[in-house]
C-alpha cells in the first residue's frame, strides 16, 4: 500500500507535466547539513527533471551546494529558479538576520557566496499571476496574517509565498492568497521540533493555480488539492 501511494503521488506530477500549463515546484527550508542530512527518498524519487518550468525557493538551502545544483538540474535552467535568502542565509540582505558564523549551516563556501547574491524579496510574473517571495523571518510579528498583508501590498502581488513559517497549505486573507511551502526536508525550527517534510507543486493556466501539497506523514506521502482564481 505504501509503495502504491508514492507511485500514485509520483504520476501524478507527470500527468499534471502533461496536461497543465507552465508548473512551478515550491520548497525551502531545507537547512542541510546542519538540522537534517538530505530531502526523503519518497520526495527525490518524485522530483523528475524536465518536469517542471520554474522552481521557487523560499531560502534557507543550507550547506551543501549540491542541494541548488539539484533545483537547477529540475528545470534544467539555472535562471528559472527564483531564491531568496533565509535567516541563515549568509549575507542575505536581511539586515541581521543572517549568520554570523561561516559554519553555522554546514560552511559550504561555494554555496555561501552563491547565497550572498540572494535578494530578500523577489517578484516573478507566472500566467496572470505576479508572485512574491520572502523567506518570512523579516515579517514581525513572525507568520502574523496582518504582517504578511503589508507585505503583499508593499509588492503589489497576488499571491505571497512566504517560508519559515512549517505549516504548509494556502490561505485567503484580505483579497490575497499566501502559500507557505513548508521545509522540504522536515527540518526542525526553534517553534516546531517535528515537522512534516512538505512540498507544493503549482499549475499555472491563465488566471487560476491549482496547488498541490504534498506532505510526508509517517512514511507515506500525503496530497491534497486547492484551486483560486486571480482576485479582480
Amino acid at each position: 500500500y505504501l509503495e502504491s501511494e508514492k507511485r500514485s503521488a509520483a504520476q501524478l506530477i507527470v500527468t499534471m507535466a502533461a496536461n497543465f500549463g507552465e508548473l512551478i515546484l515550491l520548497l525551502g527550508d531545507h537547512h542541510t547539513p546542519s538540522r537534517t542530512h538530505t530531502i526523503p527518498e519518497p520526495f527525490q524519487r518524485m522530483l523528475v527533471p524536465n518536469k517542471m518550468q520554474h522552481v521557487i525557493c523560499t531560502g534557507n538551502i543550507g550547506g551543501d551546494a549540491a542541494e541548488y545544483e539539484r533545483l537547477k538540474e529540475l528545470v534544467g535552467n539555472g535562471s528559472c529558479v527564483h531564491c531568496v535568502a533565509g535567516e541563515y542565509d549568509f549575507g542575505g540582505a536581511s539586515g541581521g538576520g543572517g549568520c554570523s558564523s561561516p559554519s553555522a549551516d554546514g560552511g559550504n563556501a561555494a554555496l555561501n557566496n552563491l547565497a550572498r547574491s540572494f535578494p530578500e524579496t523577489k517578484v516573478i510574473q507566472l500566467g496572470s499571476f505576479r508572485i512574491g517571495i520572502i523567506g518570512g523571518h523579516q515579517v514581525v510579528p513572525w507568520g502574523e496574517m496582518s504582517a504578511l498583508a503589508m507585505v503583499r501590498r508593499r509588492l503589489n502581488v497576488d499571491v505571497l509565498v512566504c517560508g519559515w513559517r512549517r505549516k504548509t497549505g494556502v490561505v485567503e486573507y484580505e483579497g490575497g492568497y499566501y502559500i507557505f511551502p513548508g521545509s522540504i526536508t522536515g527540518a526542525y525550527s526553534a517553534h516546531d521540533p517535528k515537522v512534516n517534510p512538505s512540498f507544493l507543486l503549482l499549475a499555472v493556466q491563465g488566471t487560476n493555480i491549482v496547488c498541490y501539497v504534498y506532505e510526508l506523514i509517517n512514511g507515506e506521502v500525503d496530497v491534497s488539492k486547492t484551486e483560486f482564481s486571480k482576485q479582480q
